[in-house]
Parts: structure tokens; C-alpha cells; sequence
């Protein structure tokens, strides 16, 4: 008896302690993003001509992803290529300025780095760590559905994520298993901030995310906040889950109007605690929905789904990952898909020089 007594209040000052840690982490980033934030960050000197293109890593609507080296260092990058063009004819000139400006600033051990960024004539760059483990879409579709072990383990990463984030006072609003990737211990890094932006207390009306992973707020134009992100991360454990998203119609119009009703049928695998921790976090009722209480992420931190999580030991990397990707040297692209290749776009003039200036 006295030993089980003695392990508890041990558990429960660990976790006290570990909360405490998590705290003084978070005031110490803070301080550090907010020193970069004020100041006008100067991009690290580099070019074009300084990177080789070997092979496209992935693709979107305004470019895309090379796996390329930098010739100076001899180190390899993911390269995200935009479109000038691209940006300004789809409305994206905010969004494209506020995903540089914050991967200047943020650092955090399950977010990708910023190396470089550039532009020429007609394109825009920015030189990422390059996270040689490929999609964790590629790897749930392997899998077909990850267990509840899994997913925990992947989920514990995203909520110490967006703790961070929203900390800094920034909402992300693009989860996905497309924007997670693999690093090569298994972990996660969150890549593709195109629709992060800095909110702080205020709220914004913008529509944007991938459409199974919209919140009703979202769907419905209202104002809306952080509680956006709590909204994706349930949509996430339940694809994780199930390996598909709990809203989904081939017509997206069907897609609004179910998240709008937010019915959720739960597979009979799915465990009583994992059931009612997608419940909370799919709450039509902002108010009502975990994380955006009045006690926070501190709320979903302590849901029972994550009885067993240190937060402070998954922060540091010191858990097993359940999966390990397979990787034959540094430059392995192998995790990745095959794309066509494509030339880049040159210009003989600069294109946008003005609305790009402080790129």
C-alpha cells in the first residue's frame, strides 16, 4: 500500500514539476521570438545559383518542394519554390509575407527550420531543413490506420506545437497529415506555414485550411481564434485513427454542411477515452471545446487519453517513435513520392519588385 501511495504522489509531483519546466520553456521562447519579431530580420545571404535542384519533393498551388544542395556548405535543404505569378494572381501576398516572417522567428523542436530566403526575377525561396521521412499521409497510408499508441504519441507532438504557437500569439490553421513529416528518429515536424499568422488576442474572418479540416466557425465566417487549431487536431486523431477524416463528401458544399451539424460516428475500435477526447475537441460550441476554455491546453494536456504522456520527455525526444523511417544516407529522397520535374520560371525582368521588396 505504501508504495503504491508513494509512486502516485511521485507521478503527481512529476507531472507538477514537468508542467513547471514547460512553463519557464515557454517564457524563455517567447522572449526570444518576440527579440526577433520587433527587429527587421535580414535574410542570410544566398542565391540561386548557389542551390542544385536534384528532385522535386512535393508540390502545391503556387510551386514547389526541391530536394536541393547548397553548393557553398555542401548541405542539403527542401526548397520551396513559389511563383511570383502564382501568389499575387490567387491572393496569397499576406500569407506568403507571414509564413516568412514567422519561421525567421519561431524555433521549436517539432517545427522545421528556416535557413535561407531569396527571391530573383520571378520567384520567391526559402531554404527549410530538408526531414528525410516523407509525409505522415504517406505513412498512415501504409498503415491503412494508426493504433491508439501511435497516434497518441504523434498528437502529444501537435498539442505541444500549438501550445508553443499559440503562446507566441500564433494560429496555424493548416493540420494535416499532408503538412507533418518524419524526421529521422520519427518524429514529427510541422512543415507549411502558408496560413499561419500572427493573431495574438484579436480575431480574424479569413477562410482557409484544407476543407475536411475546417472548423464551423471557419465554415460559417465568423471571427474566430486558436480554437480553430484544437478543432483540427481532433479531425487529425480521428483520420489517424480511422484513416479517414470524420467529415468527407466528394462535393465540398456536403463537406460544410456536415461539419456545420458536427454529427461524428465513431468506429467500435476506437476506445471510450478516444472517443471522448475527439468529442471534446469537436465541439461546435467554442466555448465548450477543449483547448479554448478558460484553463487552455493545460486542459487537453490533462485529458486521459494522455495519462501516461511526460510532457516534457516528448519535448525532449526521449520516447521510443513507433515508426522509424528507412533511410539509406542523408540524402535519401526515397520517402517521398515521384513527381514530373518541371523547369523553373525565369524572368529577364523583375516581376512585383514592389510587393515583394522586403522579401
Amino acid at each position: 500500500m505504501d508504495r503504491t501511495v508513494a509512486s502516485g504522489s511521485n507521478s503527481h509531483n512529476s507531472k507538477l514539476s514537468s508542467a513547471a519546466d514547460m512553463k519557464t520553456f515557454l517564457r524563455k521562447a517567447k522572449k526570444k521570438f518576440e527579440e526577433k519579431w520587433t527587429r527587421s530580420l535580414s535574410p542570410k545571404i544566398a542565391k540561386t545559383d548557389d542551390f542544385e535542384p536534384i528532385k522535386t519533393v512535393g508540390t502545391g498551388h503556387f510551386g514547389r518542394v526541391v530536394f536541393a544542395q547548397h553548393k557553398p556548405t555542401k548541405k542539403y535543404f527542401a526548397l520551396k519554390i513559389l511563383e511570383k505569378s502564382k501568389v499575387m494572381s490567387s491572393n496569397q501576398l499576406q500569407h506568403v509575407k507571414n509564413e516568412k516572417k514567422i519561421l525567421q522567428c519561431v524555433h521549436f523542436p517539432f517545427l522545421v527550420t528556416l535557413k535561407f530566403n531569396f527571391k530573383d526575377n520571378a520567384n520567391l525561396y526559402m531554404a527549410l531543413d530538408f526531414v528525410p521521412g516523407g509525409e505522415m499521409f504517406s505513412h498512415l497510408q501504409t498503415f491503412r490506420k494508426f493504433n491508439e499508441t501511435m497516434a497518441r504519441f504523434y498528437t502529444a507532438q501537435v498539442v505541444l506545437s500549438f501550445e508553443y504557437l499559440h503562446y507566441l500569439g500564433i494560429i496555424y490553421r493548416d493540420l494535416k497529415p499532408e503538412n507533418l513529416l518524419l524526421d529521422s528518429k520519427g518524429y514529427l515536424k510541422l512543415t507549411d506555414f502558408g496560413f499561419a499568422k500572427k493573431i495574438d488576442s484579436r480575431r480574424t474572418w479569413t477562410r482557409c485550411g484544407t476543407t475536411e479540416y475546417l472548423a464551423p466557425e471557419v465554415v460559417l465566417r465568423k471571427g474566430y481564434s486558436y480554437s480553430v487549431d484544437w478543432w483540427t487536431v481532433g479531425i487529425l486523431l480521428y483520420e489517424m485513427t480511422n484513416g479517414q477524416p470524420p467529415f468527407r463528401d466528394k462535393n465540398p458544399d456536403d463537406v460544410y454542411t456536415k461539419i456545420i451539424a458536427g454529427k461524428i460516428s465513431f468506429p467500435t475500435h476506437m476506445s471510450r477515452t478516444l472517443r471522448n477526447l475527439i468529442s471534446e475537441l469537436l465541439k461546435i460550441d467554442v466555448t465548450k471545446r477543449l483547448g479554448s476554455k478558460s484553463s487552455g491546453v493545460d486542459e487537453v494536456k490533462r485529458h486521459p487519453f494522455f495519462h501516461n504522456i511526460d510532457w516534457m520527455t516528448m519535448l525532449q525526444k526521449k520516447y521510443p517513435a513507433p515508426i522509424i523511417p528507412k533511410l539509406n544516407g542523408p540524402i535519401d529522397t526515397s520517402n517521398f513520392p515521384d513527381y514530373d520535374e518541371v523547369p523553373l520560371i525565369y524572368s529577364r525582368s523583375e516581376l512585383y519588385c514592389n510587393e515583394f521588396e522586403d522579401f
